[in-house]
């Protein structure tokens, strides 16, 4: 598990004037990675590292001399492909390095040599596009958070909400990569099958009319490991590169027909988004949190189970969605909120899925992705799913403007933050990860 070093130092400023305002996502303490190019151009994608409102081109950097050397240099030539996945294999040695290098050359203490590179290799946030900053083979989706689960079960089995497998073990199910894409994207309204309207009639065919978002984060993988060697719970955190923010989109009428007996299917495969910028493990390390478990709860069994993960597996990271209506967009109303919750509500750790995710022999590999399953915390405000928030669209949400919804409607947009802030620590950021619902296509 990361310890803290001189990254973290609170009181490290940048040259970089914007890194250095109060309510920055990336301040120096962060430095996220991403894959962006200049917006519009037909620029080849590179790797690039946030601070304040500019980027770091990374493939420009690594060829200046006296910036980066040794297993640094190597990390930043790696990050500097077209996707991360070559800097996601080397593992967290050469993440540190590479970290390191870049703290110290963007410091206001920085040498003049090392600053006067740097700034030749800037690019204005503002100004560049970004692209799914890895190549995906793989995505499970998790459902880690009992909050969630338990208003989901409620709806159905109100007097046993709760499967009697998910104390026990992290649920998850295989999801869709390709269809994986970045904040910004219009998300279509998906069409497919729901239940009869009766008894011995066939099933409903049509657009989606109980769309939803799931507030998640994501998770990539670093070094993978072979078939058929497990990695062990201590082990874990060393084959994940970062989170990211992560909406799930859902259709839930679709998936009320589909799911039994195998799970989800068409329902969560036609879309979901991903923040562009990946907060390093290491970044996270002052906000690690004791992992709270409910009083009388089992504890997991011994391959899930350790003192630090007990006592520093949970992270303390605020999750805030708001959505804003095609109205309200028109209005030049600002986006409401609609939860605000927290990582630290969640029942199973990072490290928990990536050890039971191949504990009967599963390979990860560079690049893979995780969800974490919706984040939603104890109380209704805290929900982090419309079939929750309006129990399962039977009290709509009321938004400021008197508009309610039940289910999303098209021309909504939802974004979603996230943050990390306490007293002797620097606050940092993941950005945002924001979409569009756009009509369904029409069908023949």
């Amino acid at each position: 598990m990361t310890q803290l070093n001189e990254t973290h130092d609170p009181a490290s400023r940048s040259w970089v004037d914007s890194a250095n305002q109060p309510d920055s996502d990336f301040p120096i303490q962060n430095l996220p990675f991403a894959v962006f190019r200049r917006k519009g151009s037909q620029e080849s994608w590179r790797g690039g590292v946030a601070i304040g409102e500019q980027i770091v081109d990374l493939a420009l950097a690594a060829r200046h001399p006296g910036v980066f050397e040794g297993m640094a240099l190597e990390a930043a030539r790696a990050g500097s492909q077209a996707t991360l996945n070559a800097l996601m294999a080397l593992g967290p040695a050469a993440w540190s390095a590479l970290r390191l290098a870049l703290s110290r050359a963007l410091r206001a203490s920085a040498r003049a040599a090392q600053r006067a590179a740097l700034e030749t290799t800037l690019i204005a946030q503002a100004q560049a596009e970004y692209t799914v900053p890895a190549r995906i083979g793989d995505y499970t989706d998790f459902y880690t958070s009992l909050y969630h689960a338990t208003n989901i079960g409620k709806q159905f089995r109100p007097d046993n909400p709760l499967m009697p497998n998910f104390k026990w073990l992290p649920v998850g199910y295989h999801g869709r990569a390709s269809s994986i894409g970045v904040s910004g994207q219009p998300v279509q309204r998906p069409v497919g099958q729901q239940r009869p309207l009766a008894e011995g009639q066939p099933p409903v065919f049509g657009p989606c009319q109980r769309l939803d978002y799931e507030l998640e984060l994501g998770v990539y993988i670093g070094p993978g490991n072979a078939q058929g060697q497990p990695i062990p719970l201590g082990q874990a955190e060393s084959h994940v590169f970062g989170l990211c923010l992560l909406n799930d989109w859902s259709a839930r009428d679709i998936q009320a027909w589909e799911y039994q007996p195998l799970g989800p299917f068409l329902s969560k495969n036609f879309a979901t988004t991903v923040s562009p910028w990946i907060v390093t493990l290491e970044a996270l390390a002052p906000y690690r949190a004791l992992l709270a478990r409910p009083a009388g709860d089992p504890q997991p069994l011994p391959y899930l189970d350790s003192t630090e993960q007990r006592t520093r597996g949970a992270l303390d990271i605020q999750l805030e969605l708001t959505l804003q209506t095609e109205k309200m967009r028109t209005a030049g109303q600002a986006p409401a909120r609609v939860a605000l919750s927290n990582y630290r509500h969640a029942y199973w750790t990072v490290a928990q899925m990536v050890a039971h995710h191949t504990v009967g022999g599963c390979n990860l590999q560079p690049g893979d992705f995780l969800g974490t399953g919706t984040l939603s915390g104890p109380t209704l405000d805290q929900a982090c799913a419309l079939i929750e928030t309006t129990g399962g669209g039977k009290t709509p949400f009321r938004l400021p403007d008197g508009q309610t919804r039940s289910f999303l409607e098209d021309g909504d947009t939802v974004i979603i933050r996230g943050w990390c802030q306490k007293a002797g620590a620097a606050r940092i950021g993941f950005g945002q990860c924001r979409g569009t619902i756009l009509p369904a296509r029409v069908t023949g």
